[in-house]
């Protein structure tokens, strides 16, 4: 047991805790633990690096080699470069449910949607006016409500089973299904957006582009593994949940590739794509991320992590679709409320280091 008052040795920590049951781990003494703590930092950096990296080179390289068999543009950006684009979300999420931490991919999916609203968008709405595109309002942000109500409700008590992620994942295919089978019909704003992507993507042989599709994936699966592994250390060295570590630090690293796109447009003037690519984003992080813990092996988190974490990604999601639909509301995001968004995601972090500390 663990005893009112004694200061747990760093190396014990984890064990003590683990035989108590306690929710949140025994505080450490953060001088003794931070003693080596550079060594997961450096890894931990290391591994966003080449995560990014490598998944920029298997998404080139996975729609190339479908470009290159005669699979339609169309086809390629609606599922090749959706799915591809959340790829490192993915994978850390599989590697932490294989590694037996399951509560840290749950922490990225969760932190990502809300650092996607609140980050993202919120810092590129003060740069410039965010448009709410047709496509968005009519069925973009519907799903992401409908998936994140659902997600909430399958959560609810307090168990990720793998049930649960059958139903997300067959979510994501009805999804899927549903914009494959009427590529036809969608809308020119669509097929702008996707041809905007696409274009990003460099040419390649067939012989360039599988050799660039298994680099690719080999680094993200071993970034994705050393990643974990130094989120996870440093909340042992810590003294903190691995659901802390994954809604901060793994969920911002992650997010920071979106954040730099984003704003990158917005300087440039192309504002009208943001949203779109920050709701599809949300939706993946749900249906094709928070999965992938249930599937492997069931998943208990407490109540607070419900009401507080869970709640707050409800909390921007619904903010998001009030701005978009509010009577006499301009369809765009303004600064203002990128501020509001923005204020609210830096007091929710305030609150997790506190709670943390």
């Amino acid at each position: 047991m663990i005893q009112t008052g004694r200061t747990i040795p760093p190396a014990n920590a984890t064990q003590a805790i683990k035989l108590a049951g306690a929710a949140y781990p025994t505080k450490v003494p953060l001088l003794a633990s931070s003693t080596h703590i550079w060594v997961p930092v450096a890894a931990l950096i290391a591994g966003f690096i080449a995560l990014i990296w490598s998944a920029d080179r298997f998404l080139a390289g996975a729609a190339s080699t479908a470009t290159n068999l005669g699979v339609s543009k169309m086809l390629i950006g609606l599922t090749i470069v959706s799915v591809g684009t959340s790829a490192p979300e993915i994978l850390v999420a599989l590697a932490a449910a294989l590694e037996d931490n399951p509560l840290l991919a749950v922490g990225n999916a969760i932190g990502s949607n809300i650092a996607n609203i609140g980050l993202v968008l919120g810092v590129t709405a003060l740069i410039a006016p965010l448009p709410f595109s047709q496509a968005v309002l009519r069925k973009e942000l519907p799903w992401l409500i409908g998936a994140t109500v659902g997600a909430l409700l399958l959560l609810f008590d307090l168990e990720l089973s793998a049930f649960d992620g059958l139903l997300l994942l067959s979510a994501l295919g009805a999804i899927f299904y549903r914009l494959v089978t009427n590529r036809e019909r969608a809308t020119d704003e669509i097929h702008h957006n996707l041809a905007n992507e696409l274009e990003e993507i460099p040419q390649m042989t067939t012989g360039q582009a599988a050799t660039w599709l298994v680099v690719g994936l080999a680094v993200l699966l071993a970034s994705a593994e050393l990643l974990v592994w130094a989120a996870s250390t440093i909340a042992d060295r810590l003294g903190v949940n691995d659901i802390i570590i994954g809604l901060t630090i793994v969920a911002i690293g992650t997010s920071l590739p979106e954040l730099a796109a984003t704003v990158g447009s917005a300087l440039k003037g192309h504002t009208d794509i943001a949203i779109g690519n920050v709701v599809g984003s949300n939706i993946l992080n749900i249906l094709a991320v928070l999965c992938v813990p249930g599937l492997v092996n069931t998943t208990y988190i407490e109540s607070v992590s419900l009401w507080r974490d869970c709640g707050m990604m409800l909390a921007l999601t619904l903010m998001l679709a009030l701005f978009a639909y509010a009577v006499n509301s301009r369809q765009y995001i303004t600064r203002f409320e990128g501020a509001v968004m923005l204020s609210a995601w830096i007091g929710y972090n305030m609150l997790l280091v506190q709670q943390a500390l």
